[in-house]
């Protein structure tokens, strides 16, 4: 779970600014949230990130994506540009490495991790687990030199590992590419519990729409008949490699694509999709197809292609809903522009699908850009489960979260204070 994420001069951020999901003394919906109880506090299931265009929503979820790509992909090559972003309406900004820090409850633990980068090298970089009330520096980096902590084990060979990481490179990705595990269950939160979607994001991973493989193909169905789509159910077909790619690139792919591993591909003229997966040692095609019912009872097929853009969208999201509804769930979801093509009764009965089965016990989390004012209600969120972003005269993005704001009741309605300009966050419009 993402317990806390500060961001320093990336994109139309600047200056330091901390998005926190640690619950405040609010006691709204209190059920639902999950708690800690070896550090005596609550983290938020969910944050919803509202704020008028160019005001640095997107911004923020796009920090979380270069952290991930960064921590689990890192530069290409020795000399590569690191692909960082910094603020760029002041010469200073510029020249300033930009910073990410995470506090993340990993395990049960929480661990901060942070590092800061220019477009040519790791200028520092540290890891720290807390236990209780202790806080250990498991190490610190600082340009071409490391501090280790003396406990950790095999001490000779993370010092060799760090002797061998680039300046464009973070010693927690050369670690476990080294096969270093010391450190290697905060890089895979990031590379298996931290999800993206996009606005324009196409299904997959596909297992969760094959009925042939998938655990979750059931609920899924049960989702699709409540949604009142017109589709009674989806299927992945497949379909030949050789009429979707080219030779080159299938052995390119038969090479690169490991068991675990899904590659989506790009709409073709026809505006399909594609995944393309290991399955029995080959590689197998497969498109998403859906079905509706019939006047007269039978199934009748369609493209994906046919459906809506509503249809799609809602499609696309079923994924993350039911990863963050499985009870095991230790998923974080980022989704941009969740209302994108949405009804708003449809996306409140998502959003409230999902707190409906969070708990105590729970720990997935939902972070999300919207536009759609109708959200902004108490019956669905706490006060400090929004957020606002804006953007001052000179480009600076900044973020509040309502329950920053003194004087909002439980009984008010704060979407009428928030479309009237009072808690920040609209767009200015001049005449």
């Amino acid at each position: 779970m993402i317990v806390t994420f500060l961001l320093e001069n990336w994109r139309s951020f600047r200056d330091p600014v901390t998005f926190s999901m640690v619950a405040g003394r609010e006691r709204r919906h209190s059920d639902r949230v999950p708690r800690i109880d070896r550090y005596r506090s609550s983290v938020l299931p969910i944050a919803a990130l509202f704020g008028g265009n160019a005001s640095g929503k997107t911004n923020l979820l796009r920090a979380l994506n270069f952290a991930k790509r960064f921590i689990t992909g890192g530069a290409r090559n020795p000399s590569g540009r690191i692909p960082v972003e910094p603020f760029r309406l002041d010469e200073e900004s510029a020249s300033r490495p930009s910073r990410f820090e995470f506090e993340l409850l990993i395990n049960e633990v929480l661990h901060r991790y942070s590092f800061s980068v220019t477009c040519e090298r790791v200028v520092e970089e540290t890891l720290t687990r807390k236990s209780r009330r202790v806080e250990t520096t498991l190490y610190k980096r600082n340009g071409s030199s490391i501090q280790l902590f003396p406990s950790l084990p095999r001490l000779d060979r993370l010092q060799l590992a760090f002797d061998c990481t680039r300046q464009n490179q973070l010693f927690l990705t050369n670690s476990v590419l080294l096969n270093i595990q010391e450190f290697a269950h905060v890089y895979h939160w990031f590379d298996e519990q931290l999800e993206f979607v996009a606005p324009d994001s196409r299904f997959g991973p596909f297992e969760y729409l094959d009925e042939d493989v998938s655990q979750h193909h059931g609920r899924l169905k049960d989702m699709l008949a409540q949604l009142d789509l017109g589709v009674s159910r989806l299927a992945m077909e497949e379909v030949s490699l050789a009429r979707i790619l080219p030779r080159e690139l299938i052995e390119s792919m038969s090479d690169d694509l490991r068991d675990d591993q899904t590659a989506v591909l790009a709409a073709d003229p026809m505006g399909d999709s594609h995944v393309v997966a290991r399955s029995d040692g080959r590689l197998v095609a497969k498109k998403l197809v859906t079905f509706h019912q019939g006047v007269k009872g039978s199934e009748v097929r369609f493209e994906f292609r046919d459906e809506s853009d509503g249809s799609r969208r809602v499609i696309d999201l079923l994924r993350a809903f039911l990863g963050l509804t499985s009870e095991t769930s230790r998923k974080v979801y980022v989704i941009d522009e969740f209302d994108r093509s949405l009804h708003t009764h449809l996306a409140r009965w998502l959003l409230q699908h999902y707190l409906l089965q969070c708990s105590p016990a729970s720990r997935s989390q939902l972070l999300f850009t919207t536009h759609d004012a109708q959200l902004i209600d108490q019956a669905l969120f706490r006060r400090d489960e929004i957020w606002v972003a804006e953007t001052n005269r000179y480009g600076t993005s900044s973020l509040v979260s309502f329950s920053e704001y003194q004087g909002i009741q439980n009984d008010r309605d704060i979407r009428k204070s928030y479309l009237q300009g009072r808690l920040g966050g609209v767009p200015r419009i001049f005449a």
